[in-house]
């Protein structure tokens, strides 16, 4: 096994572990709004934590990017770990047992190792660049449907950029017309996982963060999937609009696309 996957899946399962035991105990949980509908409990900030220390044992000099507490420059800037310790902090305040932890390994700027895991299924989601994608040790792979038709298309609405409402709106209006329907679950780390393994055909989203994204991007990825920003290009980690799934699905949703974004929405 790659040595920093050994690392991440034992710092995603340390976190995970303990998020799993705080949703039992609902008295322990402490919710804080930082932003619009944007918001982070205690529990977010003790699972990240519990990551950094373990990263910090086995990699003192590697830099750490976390969702809470930002960028921990280290002395090899080379080597960052991109960290959302709680994707899925409003279902997990909610007692909706679905969200996860996604770990990344970038590695002068390409993502080599990602874990993303879900503590409530027991579901750990794997990949190193190059090798393929594994839930739980067994390989996984994306369905290779042909086009959107009969299509399961996960999302997330942009709840914290609601300026994009009536374009996001729009969007979804043109798509349902060719796919067969959505599911929008709260973990865009898990939805892309989801592509990887099959259980959804594609996944888009307006405004994500890379921690929200880079874990599930990789293991989508090695899957057999591609992601876009909403043009085709490449600028998916600047802007976070992000389409993933099979070439030819994606390919649909583009096309679908083009006569409903607005102008911020094509950068």
């Amino acid at each position: 096994m790659h040595p920093m996957l050994n690392i991440a899946i034992r710092a995603a399962r340390k976190a995970g572990n303990h998020i799993a035991k705080n949703y039992e105990m609902p008295s322990n949980i402490k919710v804080t709004q930082k932003g619009t509908n944007d918001f982070v409990t205690n529990v977010d900030h003790e699972s990240e934590q519990l990551i950094i220390e373990i990263i910090r044992k086995s990699y003192p000099d590697h830099t750490i990017i976390t969702e809470e507490s930002g960028e921990l420059i280290g002395k090899d800037d080379d080597i960052q770990w991109v960290i959302d310790p709680l994707d899925g902090t409003t279902n997990f305040t909610k007692r909706l047992p679905h969200f996860s932890v996604s770990i990344a390994v970038r590695v002068k700027g390409r993502t080599e190792v990602a874990v993303v895991y879900d503590p409530m299924r027991n579901e750990l989601f794997s990949a190193v660049r190059g090798q393929g994608a594994q839930l739980n040790g067994y390989r996984i792979r994306i369905d290779e449907k042909r086009d959107l038709d009969g299509a399961i298309v996960a999302t997330g609405f942009p709840f914290k950029q609601k300026q994009h409402a009536a374009v996001y709106m729009n969007i979804m209006t043109a798509m349902f017309d060719k796919c067969a329907d959505f599911r929008r679950t709260g973990s865009a780390a898990l939805d892309l996982c989801y592509v990887a393994s099959g259980r959804v055909d594609a996944f888009f989203e307006i405004g994500l963060k890379p921690w929200d994204f880079l874990g599930g991007e990789l293991i989508m990825r090695e899957a057999g999937g591609i992601m876009t920003d909403f043009i085709g290009g490449h600028n998916y980690i600047a802007s976070g609009n992000l389409v993933a799934g099979s070439p030819r699905v994606v390919r649909d949703i583009l096309s679908v696309m083009k006569n409903e974004l607005s102008e911020s929405l094509k950068r």
